[in-house]
């Protein structure tokens, strides 16, 4: 049997309950075809890039399976005739990954820093960054002399005849 990672989007307006009912049910569609599901993992609501059926967020699933692939057909079919699900991608691989996926690491990640707002920025805050031998700008240290003597340029309103 060939081995797949399966991910799923499903509608913003689900509830979490809802969304594992979804898996449930094709999970059983798996099994009934002669086929496994092993792990399974919850990424949570996310925001989409672009509006997919006028949805801003969806629920991603990530399934690996080990079936058939008339098992994966059937699963995919009824995916595409659902509602729910705005959006599936299948792929196919040598072997089923050890542990967390790489969204999940990023997300433990994260926990242990605290979130996105207590990043440790350092001493310094946006103004104070290093010139290294530059020293300050002014509109004076620039080749032609002082900003005031520009002249308009001709055709413009104001500019020379």
């Amino acid at each position: 049997m060939a081995l797949y990672e399966h991910v799923f989007l499903a509608r913003q307006d689900l509830s979490q309950q809802q969304v594992d009912a979804l898996v449930e049910q094709y999970k059983g569609v798996i099994t009934a075809n002669g086929g496994s599901v092993g792990r399974i993992e919850n990424w949570g609501l996310k925001s989409l890039t672009y509006r997919v059926k006028k949805n801003r967020k969806a629920y991603y699933t990530l399934m690996d399976i080990t079936c058939p692939p008339a098992a994966l057909n059937e699963m995919e079919r009824q995916m595409g005739l659902s509602e729910d699900v705005l959006r599936f991608l299948t792929i196919k691989v040598e072997a089923h990954e050890e542990g967390a996926s790489a969204m999940m690491q990023k997300r433990e990640e994260r926990s242990e820093r605290g979130g996105f707002g207590d990043r440790d920025r350092g001493p310094r805050s946006f103004g104070d960054r290093d010139r290294g031998d530059r020293g300050p700008r002014s509109f004076g240290d620039r080749e032609g002399g002082d900003r005031g003597s520009r002249r308009p340029r001709e055709g413009f309103e104001g500019g020379a005849e």
